[in-house]
Parts: C-alpha cells; structure tokens; sequence
C-alpha cells in the first residue's frame, strides 16, 4: 500500500511541475497555453504533494518538497492579486445620483442551450442598459426577440459556428460596427455611446476562440491585443466586456491592460469565476470586464446561473460627463 501511494505521489509531483514548466515555453500551442487556466487547481495539488512528501518521505523528498513548495509559491502568486488579499486598483463609487448611472452586461448564453426562457426571463428583470450576448445563432435571435425588443438598438452577426453575437442598447449610439480585428472571423463589436448623463465612451464586446484542441491562441491573442489598441488610441473612456476565454491572470490579459490603460476590477475582490457554471470544481474566471480610470465602479459582480455554461457579468457604472469633452 505504502508502494502504490509513493507512486501515486510522484505521478502527482511530475503533473504539477510539468503543467507549471509549460507555460514558460514561448508558444501559442492550445496544449502549452491552456495551462495559464488552472493555476489555482495547480496550486492546490501542489501543496496537497507537500503535505503528502512530507508523511511519505519517498527516496529524494527533500527536492520533491522544494520544487513543490515553489510550484506553490509561484502558482499563488500568480492568483492571489485576484483575492481579497491583495489591494484593489479599482474603487467602488456607489454615491452618484441613481440618474447618472447604468449598467452594462454580457452573458454567453451557450448555442446548445435549449433553456432559452430563463435568459430571456433574466434579461427582462434585469434590463441592463448596454447588453451583450454571445453564441446566438438564429434560433436564439428568435427566442430573444420579445425581450430584445425592449431595447431601442439592437445588432446582429450572425456566425455559422459559436461565434454569433447581438448587441442592444437603451443609450444612444452615435456610432456602431461589427469588426474582425483577427483573421478567425468571430466579431467583435464596437461602438461609441452616450450615457444618460451625456457622457461619451467607447464600448468593446469580444469573444474570441479559446485554446482547444485544433485551435491555438494566436487570432484570440491578436484580437484581444487589437481591441486594446483601439481604447489606447481612443481619447474617451472605454468600457471593454466580454467571454475573452482567457483568464484574468494570463500574460495576454496583461499585456491588454498594459496596452488599453485598462482597470481589472477583480483585482483585490475575487476570481468571479463564470465558465463553467454546471460544474464547481472546475471553473475559470474568463468572462472579463476592463475598464479605463474614468469609468467609475459603482458595483460588480457576476449573475445568477442563468441555463448557460456561462455565468452573465455585471457591472454598473458612471462616467463624469466633464471627462468625456
């Protein structure tokens, strides 16, 4: 018994160290970069390998307990800016005047998602001012319309795969497009609004392909990086949203906030974790929302499981209308 458990445990070491060391590799590869995803999974078994060495002691634990320690160390480091233990770059402001404010949303919604109502029921009660909706196809554009008709604006790509997007609003849209900002032909919109106080910003919907089997992260990291581009070149607030399928830690996200003079506003509060919203133990905080430092947070959060894999996020905001001139 104690052979098989010494086994095991190094199965476990050579898992979390492997998983850990991959990811510094230069490469795009989905088997290489789908690894940024379950640092906190990684981090867990990790110290699990600690406490494990240490009541097995197999030959050579003392280097099976320091490199676990570091992968430990290193895997926590990584997650813990996205914890209350770290400081937030991101203040709440909840004292503006109700008038000012609004909200914006995004949910993917699953194509295969045959529970349809409860979207539609969600949206109804909830009534966020900027909406979006990712992986509808025809069917859903169906389902949706009673409610989407709420909405005075209301946009359509479709897309022959998971990759359709609708896009409806109650503000005014002083400008609006459907972009392909990489060669994988999933939209992204873009547009330029007016809050209800009169205040202009600039809106970026994404939902690029994640690293899946067959489908490395090139177009999704070019996507990413281009929207950035666009809200570092944008002179207005940007309020950029969406299924990034890409974690909040990743060196893409990173380089996007670097790039776009974005705000994370998971940052010091929590993963959020949206996907996936049927199972627990495995989800992944990669529906995100950055914003630039003239968007003010009034609050923040994520929705209720809605029938999707998806949970929907939630943010509502303020923009001084001074700001926007």
């Amino acid at each position: 018994m104690v052979t098989l458990l010494k086994t095991l445990l190094w199965l476990l070491f050579l898992s979390v160290a492997v998983t850990t060391a991959l990811p510094f590799i230069p490469s795009n590869e989905w088997w290489i970069r789908g690894w940024d995803f379950p640092r906190l999974h990684i981090a867990t078994l990790a110290a699990v390998c600690c406490l494990a060495t240490l009541w097995l002691r197999p030959a050579g634990y003392l280097w099976v307990l320091v490199i676990s320690l570091g992968v430990l160390v290193y895997q926590s480091a990584k997650i813990i800016p996205y914890t209350s233990l770290y400081p937030t770059e991101l203040a709440l402001e909840p004292l503006h005047p109700d008038a000012e404010i609004f909200t914006v949303t995004s949910i993917n919604v699953l194509k295969e998602n045959e529970d349809r109502q409860q979207i539609a029921d969600y949206i109804r009660k909830e009534q966020p001012a900027v909406l979006l909706l990712m992986e509808t196809d025809d069917t859903w554009r169906a389902a949706l319309a009673e409610v989407l008709s709420l909405y005075k604006t209301v946009e359509y790509h479709p897309h022959k795969t998971h990759y359709g997007m609708i896009f409806a609003t109650n503000l005014v849209v002083e400008d609006f497009a459907f972009r392909l900002l990489s060669s994988d032909d999933t939209p992204t919109a873009v547009a330029l609004l007016v809050a209800p106080n009169g205040a202009r910003f600039s809106y970026i919907g994404l939902h690029p392909k994640p690293p899946i089997p067959g489908e490395d992260t090139d177009e999704r990291d070019a996507q990413l990086l281009r929207a950035a581009t666009i809200a570092h070149k944008r002179e207005l607030p940007v309020i950029c949203i969406g299924d990034f399928n890409d974690v909040a830690w990743s060196r893409t996200s990173k380089h996007i906030k670097e790039r776009g003079d974005f705000l994370d506003p998971r940052v010091g509060r929590g993963f959020y974790s949206s996907f996936d919203a049927t199972h627990p133990l495995l989800r992944f905080p990669i529906d995100q929302l950055f914003v630039t430092k003239e968007v003010k947070m009034v609050s923040f959060g994520r929705g209720p499981h809605v029938g999707s894999d998806h949970f929907p996020m939630e943010a509502t905001v303020y923009i001084e209308p001074a700001l926007t001139q």
